[in-house]
């Protein structure tokens, strides 16, 4: 989705422009490229598993394979600048552009890089990054630039109600068992303090809130949902994992949170969360702590006042112009073609 919003930036401001987004194969943007109108190459590529070790043997026959491609995708097309969005998806292409001597910007969505971005920052013409503490973990030879992450259209900045009235609880597009669990044993407590509790539960969560929403209305559970703007406006405040997609969002509007960091992946959402504490902009509870009664204690200690200085810091974080801020760097990076048009690959 980070990806998409820079392309359709592109595409708003570089109508004559041309731009191929390269991707997994089998991955979710097999459907949404096309369905968003741009074209798409895909490639064999896996990254590497930290957690079951066994699923690496393949690894030395998948990357030469991957390289190859990516140096078939970009020989063909031709970029003035690519663009890798983080991950290792992005591999192919961005090792690809630096042996063909074309201008690459990565984009770090974590505080703490990841595998594939410090592969390749060194050869980056710009790091672009969410949070602060990205460009310490880089080195200072790397140059970057704090742009946020890329947002979907419809987030609004907006003054959040203190005391709160609506709760948004969301443990991202899979939903968090530990939230979910929690919020259950709490639902009583929470509906006695606030107006309307919103809960995004994930897909392993659809059966139970299904029968709760049904015996009552203050309480909205859902499975999942496509609209987290909609959602966003209504809230007042926010209980989440650290995911910095999440992260983005709630810096975006404006709004307080609740957040609990999730342990797996390295524990990368520690990070994330450590950055909007420092900030004043949220209150961390580690998962192992996050009970029904850890929750009612840790929003009965966030007073009116507080929760105004928690909305003012997240908004100070939101970087809503995300996706024109990384179209800025694009453009100072690409070498432009001989025919004067903007071409981009990513």
């Amino acid at each position: 989705m980070p990806a998409l919003a820079v392309a359709q930036a592109f595409r708003a401001e570089h109508p004559e422009g041309e731009l191929l987004i390269v991707g997994k194969a089998g991955g979710p943007e097999e459907r949404l490229v096309p369905a968003a109108g741009f074209a798409l190459e895909t490639v064999v590529v896996r990254g590497l598993d930290r957690d079951a070790a066994w699923k690496n043997l393949a690894l030395p026959a998948v990357i030469p394979l991957a390289g190859r491609r990516g140096l078939r995708i970009v020989d063909a097309f031709r970029p003035d600048v690519v663009l890798g969005m983080g991950g290792y998806a992005m591999a192919p292409a961005v090792w690809a552009a630096g042996r063909r001597r074309i201008p690459y910007v990565l984009h770090e969505k974590d505080v703490r890089p990841g595998l594939a971005t410090r592969m390749f920052a060194a050869g980056a013409a710009v790091v672009c990054t969410t949070l602060p503490g990205t460009e310490t973990r880089l080195g200072s030879r790397v140059r970057t630039v704090l742009t946020g992450i890329p947002l979907r259209p419809g987030f609004a900045r907006r003054t959040p109600a203190a005391p709160a009235r609506t709760l948004l609880v969301t443990g991202g597009s899979q939903g968090a068992r530990r939230l979910n669990q929690t919020v259950w044993e709490a639902l009583d407590g929470l509906l006695q303090r606030f107006s309307e509790v919103i809960h995004v539960a994930g897909r392993q969560g659809a059966a139970e809130v299904e029968r709760l929403s049904a015996g009552e209305p203050r309480y909205r559970g859902l499975a999942f949902s496509d609209d987290m703007p909609a959602l966003m406006a209504r809230a007042d405040l926010v209980v989440s994992r650290a995911g910095v997609g999440t992260i983005g969002e709630i810096t975006a509007v404006g709004l307080p949170s609740l957040l609990v960091p999730g342990t797996f992946g390295g524990a990368h959402q520690e990070l994330n969360a450590q950055a909007l504490v420092e900030a004043g902009a949220a209150v961390r509870v580690a998962d192992a702590d996050f009970t029904g009664a850890r929750l009612l204690r840790e929003l009965d200690a966030l007073d009116p006042e507080r929760l105004r200085a928690m909305a003012r810091a997240a908004a100070s974080l939101g970087r809503p112009d995300a996706d024109r801020r990384v179209l800025r760097v694009l453009e100072e990076v690409a070498t432009p073609s001989p025919t004067g048009r903007v071409r981009g690959g990513g």
